[in-house]
């Protein structure tokens, strides 16, 4: 990977990208490619496509290790989660093989649209939840649709769908903070994977460039994991909304350049 056009050395941007994102994804219990992408894109000069599948690759540690933090926490509802895995493991596979058919300037506006669209999710009031209900067969097929969701985001856009996940375990299945996010990671995890392989036989991942960024990240999300109690969910709300749109107005900023000739489709 060469110099960005913003002067980020290659060596060392990709392990202070993975430091960063990883401690958000503790914090917020998303799989961190919601800014990865963004700062693989603009600050280390990456291709749009390859910067989606090196940060998918990036997030099994990553998300793992999250993973991991809020395990020791008791916050994972292991059921729902194994559900929302079966559909997202279904739409990850539809997303990245699509990911191959859509064009440059279509991927970066809409991971603009999306990451603006969960910015106005987390600046809304933080809604009264008491925890989720009993499974029944309704709401297992409920679960089973907000996979195939998350999956088809999680491939398209090199995001783990947490953006989508957390949102609607919160709002639409009355998941209390903490839980929603440790169960995101937990379906987070192995759908990284799953498309992590997909796009490794597509060519659409720097397999370098995502184990430095995932390991230089697995410290730093297992203590942001810790410290998620400690952030009340309307301040985490309001901070990461403030950080989800600085990133879209750069992406829609750039919406326009042309990707590097070697690269171009």
């Amino acid at each position: 990977m060469n110099k960005s056009k913003w002067g980020i050395n290659s060596k060392w941007g990709p392990i202070g990208v993975g430091v960063a994102t990883g401690f958000l994804s503790g914090l917020f219990g998303v799989g961190g490619g919601i800014l990865m992408v963004p700062c693989l894109v603009l600050l280390l000069g990456m291709e749009q496509r390859r910067a989606h599948g090196t940060s998918l690759g990036a997030m099994v540690l990553i998300s793992a290790s999250a993973l991991g933090g809020f395990l020791l926490e008791g916050s994972v509802a292991w059921l729902p989660g194994l559900l929302i895995f079966a559909g997202s493991s279904v739409g990850v596979t539809a997303g990245t093989s699509l990911l191959n058919e859509v064009p440059i300037r279509s991927l970066r506006i809409g991971f603009a649209l999306l990451l603006l669209a969960t910015a106005a999710r987390f600046l809304a009031f933080a809604p009264d939840t008491d925890g989720h209900g009993d499974i029944t067969v309704a709401l297992a097929f409920a679960y089973v649709a907000c996979g195939l969701a998350t999956g088809l985001l999680s491939g398209t856009m090199g995001v783990g769908g947490g953006v989508i996940m957390i949102p609607a375990l919160i709002l639409l299945f009355g998941f209390v903070d903490p839980t929603a996010k440790g169960t995101s990671l937990l379906v987070i995890l192995p759908t990284a994977i799953v498309g992590t392989l997909r796009n490794r036989r597509s060519g659409n991942i720097d397999p370098k460039s995502a184990l430095v960024v995932g390991a230089s990240g697995v410290a730093s999300a297992f203590v942001g994991a810790l410290g998620a109690s400690a952030l009340s969910p309307r301040l985490s709300g309001v901070l990461f909304a403030i950080l989800l749109i600085v990133s879209a107005v750069q992406m829609l900023r750039h919406a326009n350049d042309p990707p590097p000739p070697s690269e171009a489709v």
